[in-house]
Parts: C-alpha cells; structure tokens; sequence
C-alpha cells in the first residue's frame, strides 16, 4: 500500500483473500462511503471482483462502467463475497468503477442480508 492512500467508494483495489491458502490476492471494489463512517481510511468494506461466469446474481462490469483502469478480463462483482479490508491488506490500486455499477452491487448484497 502507498502510504497515507485514502481509498473511495468506487475504487477497485488489489489486495489479501482471506480464503485463498496460500495468502494471493484479487480484485476488490470499495463499497463503504467516505468519511464520517469509523476508521475511514484505515478500513473498507469491500466487494469481491471475479472472473467467473457460471455463477447466478452476479453483477456485470462492462468496459463502459470503468471511470479510469479497468481489468485484463471481463469481470463482475460477487455481491455476497463481501470482506472487510484493512488499509494494510491493500497492495495497489487498479482502478474506479462508476457510480451506478456499484449502488447496483450493493443494492444486491442489501437484498442477500434482508
């Protein structure tokens, strides 16, 4: 992580799965807002970003949904893959994804927890 990097809602970060064994990583999307929410800047609440296809009720990143970066592959966030980041667990930044790609991934994991 680049020291003092403040991440926002929106980025897509790469950075620790907790579930892969061997400690690798993948892409993240930032879905906590800004400040005035605890630790700001030292924690995130973040959205799995995958490749897979064969899974149902993921949401779909087209090319178009990239603000600035973007992946190799085509992708879509995983909204019930959520994982709480610390800002140590962050190794880079990859890229922003637009406003209503992510309000559609969180509206889904809110629809996943009622």
């Amino acid at each position: 992580m680049v020291a003092d990097t403040i991440y926002e809602r929106g980025d897509v970060v790469f950075g620790v799965d907790p579930f892969k064994p061997d400690g690798t990583g993948r892409p993240w999307v930032i879905v906590s807002n800004h400040e005035g929410r605890p630790f700001h800047g030292e924690q995130y609440i973040a959205l799995t970003l995958t490749t897979r296809t064969w899974l149902d009720g993921l949401v779909a990143v087209p090319e178009s949904a990239w603000s600035r970066g973007g992946t190799p592959d085509d992708s879509r966030i995983v909204p019930w893959g959520v994982q709480s980041l610390g800002s140590a667990d962050i190794e880079r930044w990859q890229g922003r994804l637009g406003e209503s790609v992510v309000d559609d991934a969180v509206e889904k994991l809110v629809q996943e927890v009622q």
